[in-house]
């Protein structure tokens, strides 16, 4: 990681026009009288970057190459409260002139307002949070949008010169079959876009669905989801299909034609310093003192809103040496590329390699990791069980 605390922001924004049946994120419906009560928090909380870095006993370099409004559904922001919030990252930080800044949409969301305002901000990259492209699927996890509106959203991007475009496919929605799949896999491929990220359905205890899933019920179609065995080849598939056409697998739920990786998310999984503002934000930054160069600091805010807005503190974590060890391994072994186990040890020193070689050595004989001239990665079967593998570089 460098020292350097500078290139990434991150913002949360919290609400949503209608809640997915599955979703345990800090996000849902509020009434649009709390919107400018959240923007003004966030003004106040870029202006306040200095301060925390200096807090975390790291500088503050207010060069940014990438931007990301996150969520929830950060769309449904009025058009002049999108432009505060740009104004105020203006105020604090220098946008470079490539910056990547994404925004993520939803589908029905993006009215001429609001795809203006994205403009006037220099919005370059969009992310349509679609997950299927078959209407009975959306609707039946509370999605608001159908296969048509989000083909025509794709299509006015791209006319106003937003040609970046990500779309979220999820395997393992209620009613979903491999034929249903296909579908959405074929309306994928057709639309040529430059990233696509995959995920299999997850169902959170917390979420609508997970506790109906538990209770053996039929409300929000929980009786409709389909077993992990077909999830997984669903998701199988999505590899399958996605790399032929040119949109290859660079990490385990993301896709990109050559150069056009989410430069932001690299960011993360490679350790790199950012901050995040906002419900349920975080931040890293480096904080080295003397003998403890790799020494950073997490920062957390909360994640209930009410609390946040009531002042509520963030949490400081200390990141020590052998914590880094532990991410740049998970971390890193997400991406397709891995980890090179020469570099780690340039790092941090041969035990840092060296005190995992019999977990590494089980876990290529198992076929869950490769090693290829020194680069260790994950095998397509690692990826579906990647917990359990990033779990055995854990030593908490």
């Amino acid at each position: 990681m460098t020292s350097a605390v500078h290139s990434a922001l991150y913002l949360s924004v919290p609400f949503c026009r209608t809640k997915c049946s599955f979703c345990n994120f800090a996000s849902g419906v509020f009434s649009r009288d709390l919107f400018d009560r959240y923007v003004l928090h966030l003004e106040r909380a870029i202006a306040g970057a200095p301060s925390m870095a200096a807090d975390a006993g790291a500088e503050l370099d207010p060069l940014l190459d990438s931007v990301y409004l996150g969520g929830g559904t950060p769309s449904v922001l009025a058009p002049d409260q999108l432009d505060r919030v740009f104004a105020a990252i203006s105020r604090t930080f220098k946008v470079a002139v490539n910056a990547e800044i994404t925004v993520e949409v939803a589908p029905g969301t993006l009215s001429d307002e609001v795809l203006a305002a994205l403009l006037r901000a220099r919005v370059n990259r969009v992310s349509l949070g679609v997950q299927s492209f078959v209407d009975l699927e959306s609707r039946s996890v509370g999605r608001l949008h159908t296969r048509d509106i989000t083909l025509a959203d794709t299509a006015r991007l791209r006319a106003a010169g937003i040609t970046e475009i990500s779309v979220d496919l999820i395997a393992g929605l209620p009613h979903q079959t491999a034929e249903s799949w296909e579908q959405s896999l074929d309306e994928l491929v057709a639309l040529a876009l430059p990233h696509v990220s995959v995920y299999m359905l997850e169902v959170d205890d917390d979420s609508r669905l997970g506790r109906e899933l538990i209770a053996g019920g039929t409300r929000y179609h929980a009786h409709h989801v389909p077993d992990e065995e077909l999830t997984v080849s669903l998701y199988e598939r999505a590899c399958e299909r996605l790399n032929a056409a040119g949109i290859q697998q660079y990490e385990i739920s993301n896709f990109a034609r050559t150069g056009h990786p989410s430069r932001h998310n690299l960011r993360y999984w490679n350790r790199l310093p950012y901050f995040g503002f906002g419900v349920d934000a975080h931040s890293m930054l480096p904080a080295p003192l003397r003998g403890e160069t790799h020494r950073a600091v997490r920062i957390a805010t909360p994640e209930s809103l009410d609390a946040l807005l009531a002042g509520a503190p963030a949490e400081h974590t200390v990141v020590t040496e052998q914590q880094a060890i532990e991410e740049t391994y998970f971390l890193g072994l997400r991406m397709n590329r891995g980890v090179e186990l020469l570099a780690i040890k340039e790092e941090f020193g041969i035990a840092a390699v060296d005190n995992y070689r019999g977990e590494i050595f089980t876990m290529v004989a198992d076929g869950l990791l490769a090693l290829d001239e020194g680069w260790l990665r994950l095998t397509p079967r690692g990826r579906l069980l990647s917990n359990e593998v990033f779990a055995a570089f854990l030593r908490g």
